[in-house]
């Protein structure tokens, strides 16, 4: 399993209907885009220094599968609206396998 997560920096003249229509249209992947096993997205709570506004984590079965999610054609166009609205973006791809990661919490 490919654990996808994503930060975004909004740009400071961004506006609460240009987060909400981010909102929709991350929302509505899911149910276009097969690849997607879990989406999960939201705005940053703490909003410290170092905080980023707003993240996704969303899985996929293997990388394949993120590369076709990335290209994908609705998922363009989101990102569309993602490059209007954000100063920066980070992104982290790593491998997780939750039975693994779930024996070392227990050992």
């Amino acid at each position: 399993m490919i654990r996808h997560i994503i930060f975004f920096k909004f740009k400071p003249e961004i506006t609460e209907p240009d987060i909400k229509k981010l909102e929709a249209g991350l929302g509505a992947l899911p149910g276009l885009i097969p690849e997607i096993r879990s989406y999960e997205f939201g705005r940053d709570l703490v909003r410290s220094e170092r905080s980023f506004d707003f993240a996704l984590v969303s899985s996929f079965d293997d990388l394949e599968s993120v590369k076709r999610y990335g290209v994908h054609p609705e998922h363009q166009k989101v990102l569309e609206h993602i490059n209007a609205i954000c100063s920066n973006i980070k992104s982290v791809d790593f491998e997780n396998d939750s039975e693994q990661a779930a024996s070392r919490m227990d050992g």
